[in-house]
């Protein structure tokens, strides 16, 4: 998916008919790259001058590079093999440099006699490989080159001037290849129908696409490179905030009913029991949701808020609110663990009010029922007569409740927990069920998650929804601090960690111990050399670890596993022997990741907590020091201190501020992680923009998008951007701009 992709509709053709069927298959299959639109979309990554080199000493591990360096000695070596047993095989040893490090090239075979040839010392070439190590050092195994000749009309016309751009590639096609390919399309590059309102383009003193492009392949200066991505981003930025501008307009247009709640019924029933007064922050949000629900047009609104924040609290004020009103209201968990806490924790909370229709049952109650996949006939049957008759004022469930058997009285508001595993089409089929009397009404929406999302991303990922923070921690919550145990370098500190469980088993708390895997997989059925198995051995597993544990540093204490495989049932007795403190220690997948909450567990020790994202560690620690004791989350790796895994441990246990986390995790992923499978697990459609450096561009751009779409919603007047917008989106996807 394309975002600036004006390219599609003048320039259709294939690149089949361009560039040949074989470039063009592997182009398609491997980069995602099917028109010449598609190509001239392909920016460089960054690029090398010719007279710099680029910094051998950086290179990542197993990945695929490309880099520009001059040969310092080539050497052939003759040895014995089992191909060549009379000492006939040949090897050839390059060894480069950039001036910051030296790098090794090797060649086997019939494969050394053109690089015997070519590559002598002083040479400068291009190559491309994957890294490896062999004898502890970096090497190149069989790089495809390209030698740099001096000024000759081809090398010059080529890669423009002194700027050579070097694109993401694969091993099946070089950078300077895909290079070559660009710039036999580059004049198509005129075509190209603009989506920026001219308006818009010359009050920002922007350059035009098709000099864009020109300038971001063909670069003669660095100017021309900066001018290029300012043009680029722009590009990027407006058209996704157009696309989600036109659904927040459409969405305006929506009828809703307003929900007010009465002045002496269910919610204030429901705070004059509280045991406690809400924070500043929960009433300053909770008025912003109540603002909404009393309005005719639904609600659509993101509640963010760290980890133990009292979200809940707040999103059950609003529903008892909608309840109050005479709606009903529906809260959605991604898991059935998570879905029959919900329920417990409401439950518990409203008491007697949630007891509606039965002996003992307040006089403002309403009944909460639970709806999830797994449960028998009988009680399904019974939930779902609950909601058809309005019975039921509160259903808390997992997806089930959008399935098309599921119907309600009179839906005023959905509110779904943890959106970043939820779709727009989830939350368009709920709402599609609001039908009140016949006639369509939208409910009210509240998104509610606890994964801290730095402005920008909130503004391009959930750009139509608005955003309350919660940000202040309820009263009696404790600290929790966090460590990184090194277990290669230092095996003495595992072991401590062991000992550090015991001693909060012995003072009466309980363990979580986390792993990446469950353990009865198959990991990888391709066989590994020795030296594979030691570099990437697979993930520490439940299974595996709660057995070691339990016969070794954890004996005599009680050791259970949880994770995703296991029986709804099973699941649900092992948490509630846990959280009724009958299990000292669990050993769990990530299914403990968001919701659960014992406060009685004060420690958490993360097996392998590199394989983990830093925001993920964040939710994880998130569910020890819940209640008055100090918690303590012990991160294990096998990393090596220089890592940058160990520099994200280090900056998770630095720090208990999740909006400073979200900020390093997206410096450090690509936002494509981010916003890829944020708007439908296509390849990335940012290119150029990057969320966190480009905050002014994406809020300037939401500004201007805003102001165009309330002039001109259809886009009449701008065929440019309709056109790049529709590539962006076809009709439907437009509608369902997915959410991470």
């Amino acid at each position: 998916m394309d975002l600036v992709p004006a390219l599609q509709e003048p320039l259709k053709q294939p690149l089949k008919s361009v560039l040949g069927p074989a470039t063009a298959k592997v182009m398609a299959e491997h980069l995602g790259l099917h028109s010449v639109g598609d190509l001239l979309h392909h920016y460089p990554r960054r690029y090398e001058e010719r007279g710099q080199l680029t910094h051998l000493a950086d290179l990542p591990m197993d990945e695929h590079v490309t880099v520009v360096a001059q040969v310092a000695d080539a050497r052939l070596h003759s040895f014995a093999s089992a191909k060549a047993p009379r000492g006939k095989g040949q090897r050839l040893e390059v060894t480069i440099t950039d001036g910051s490090g030296r790098l090794q090239l090797v060649f086997f075979g019939n494969g050394v006699h053109k690089p015997h040839k070519e590559l002598l010392p002083g040479t400068r070439a291009m190559f491309a490989g994957k890294v490896s190590v062999f004898n502890r050092r970096l090497q190149l195994a069989h790089p495809a080159y390209e030698l740099l000749k001096g000024d000759t009309e081809e090398a010059v016309e080529t890669w423009a001037g002194a700027l050579i751009p070097i694109y993401p590639a694969t091993a099946k096609l070089e950078s300077w290849k895909i290079g070559k390919a660009i710039q036999t399309v580059l004049l198509s590059a005129q075509e190209a129908l603009d989506p920026l309102p001219d308006s818009l383009r010359e009050g920002r003193g922007l350059v035009s696409l098709p000099e864009a492009l020109l300038k971001i392949h063909r670069p003669h200066t660095k100017a021309d490179i900066a001018d290029a991505r300012a043009r680029l981003k722009w590009d990027e930025a407006f058209v996704l905030q157009i696309a989600l501008a036109r659904r927040r307009h459409a969405d305006a247009q929506l009828p809703a009913v307003p929900r007010r709640p009465k002045s002496d019924g269910l919610l204030t029933a429901f705070d004059d029991r509280l045991p406690f007064t809400l924070t500043e922050g929960q009433q300053k949000v909770s008025k912003e949701i109540f603002d909404d629900l009393a309005t005719e047009h639904p609600m659509h609104r993101l509640l963010q808020g760290e980890v133990g924040s009292g979200k809940t609290m707040v999103a059950l004020r609003a529903m008892l609110a909608v309840v109050d009103a005479g709606g009903q209201a529906a809260m959605l968990a991604p898991t059935e663990v998570l879905a029959q806490q919900h329920h417990r924790s409401v439950v518990e909370m409203m008491g007697e009010l949630a007891e509606g229709g039965m002996l003992g049952g307040a006089e403002q109650a309403t009944k909460v029922v639970l709806l999830t996949g797994s449960m028998g006939a009988a009680a399904r049957r019974q939930a779902l007569l609950d909601l058809v008759t309005g019975e039921a004022g509160i259903v808390i469930g997992t997806h089930a409740l959008i399935e098309d058997k599921v119907r309600f009285h009179d839906l005023g508001l959905v509110v779904v927990d943890e959106q970043h595993r939820f779709g727009v089409e989830q939350r368009d089929a709920l709402r599609g069920k609001a039908h009140s009397q016949g006639e369509r009404r939208t409910p009210h929406l509240l998104v509610m998650t606890a994964t801290p999302i730095p402005r920008t991303v909130a503004m391009t990922v959930f750009g139509d929804l608005e955003t309350s923070v919660l940000d202040q921690l309820p009263a009696g919550r404790s600290p929790i601090a966090s460590h990184v145990v090194p277990a290669a370098d230092k095996p003495h500190f595992l072991a401590r960690a062991w000992e550090r469980v015991r001693e909060e088993v012995a003072g009466g708390h309980q363990a979580y111990v986390v792993c990446p895997r469950i353990g009865d997989e198959d990991v990888d059925p391709k066989k590994k050399s020795p030296e594979d198995e030691a570099e990437k051995r697979p993930p520490l597993a439940v299974l595996d670890v709660a057995d070691q544990l339990a016969k070794g540093p954890l004996t005599g204490l009680k050791v259970e596993v949880l994770h995703g495989r296991m029986h709804p049932d099973d699941k649900d007795a092992v948490m509630r022997r846990f959280a009724a403190g009958e299990t000292d220690v669990l050993v769990a997948t990530t299914v403990i990741e968001v919701g659960v909450n014992v406060p009685n567990a004060t420690v958490m020790v993360i097996m392998d907590a590199d394989r983990f994202g830093v925001s993920q560690l964040h939710q994880l620690r998130g569910r020890v020091g819940r209640g008055s004791a100090p918690g303590l989350c012990l991160l294990v790796t096998e990393m090596p201190e220089a890592s940058a895994a160990r520099q994200r441990l280090g900056a998770v246990a630095a720090t208990l501020d999740g909006f400073e986390l979200s900020r390093i995790d997206l410096e450090q992923r690509r936002e494509g992680d981010v916003l890829g499978q944020a708007q439908s697990g296509a390849r990335t459609s940012l290119r150029v923009l990057a969320v966190i450096e480009d905050e002014e561009i994406i809020a300037e751009a939401r500004e201007e998008a805003a102001s165009v779409v309330a002039a001109d919603p259809d886009l009449e007047r701008l065929p440019g951007l309709r056109t790049a917008l529709d590539a962006l989106l076809d009709d439907e996807r437009e509608q369902y701009l997915e959410k991470g």
